[in-house]
């Protein structure tokens, strides 16, 4: 495995992991008109969005394995001023799931949240309906402190399905597992 910071050349890639990874996942939270439609698009905006803009506020690592890329992890520094840093994306293309690669992309995120953020800690919210990612984030160390309800991609409630709800998980001092 190695793994690599994202550029804005990476934008498409990274857009379509993001969608099979909530086409696959997200059914049920999401409506099915966007995971089967505009989730792509939509997507690739984001994507091209973020890594345009690069700077030091976030990172994007992507994981490969050879040439073909696994997965990747994007973590907001400082995002949050009582839980820290955000990891706002951890996907693993599907092949490569169960190999030890999300977990490595947690620990990447904590590792640059560790060296290039003011603080120690880091948060992520999980689906709750997402059952084996709640204990893939339990079994990473984190642990769940609060729900609240999904916030509808892009501001559009029609892209939700009912009202789902999220989980924060939440590493409070990232040295405990990840280093100084």
């Amino acid at each position: 495995m190695s793994y690599r910071l994202a550029s804005a050349s990476d934008a498409e890639q990274v857009a379509m992991i993001h969608a099979a990874s909530w086409r696959r996942f997200y059914r049920g939270a999401y409506s099915d008109a966007f995971l089967d439609g505009d989730v792509e698009s939509d997507r690739r905006a984001v994507w091209a969005r973020r890594l345009a803009a690069g700077g030091g506020g976030s990172a994007t690592i992507m994981a490969y394995v050879g040439a073909e890329t696994a997965g990747f992890v994007h973590v907001v520094f400082d995002d949050d001023e009582q839980w820290g840093a955000l990891v706002d994306n951890l996907h693993v293309v599907r092949d490569h799931q169960r190999r030890g690669i999300g977990a490595s992309l947690i620990a990447s995120a904590a590792r640059a949240v560790l060296e290039h953020g003011a603080g120690v800690s880091m948060y992520l919210w999980v689906l709750e309906q997402n059952v084996a990612a709640q204990a893939f984030y339990t079994a990473q160390g984190g642990r769940s402190v609060e729900r609240a309800m999904v916030d509808p991609p892009g501001g559009d409630p029609e892209r939700l399905a009912g009202t789902p709800a999220k989980l924060r998980y939440v590493w409070p001092d990232l040295r405990d597992r990840f280093g100084s």
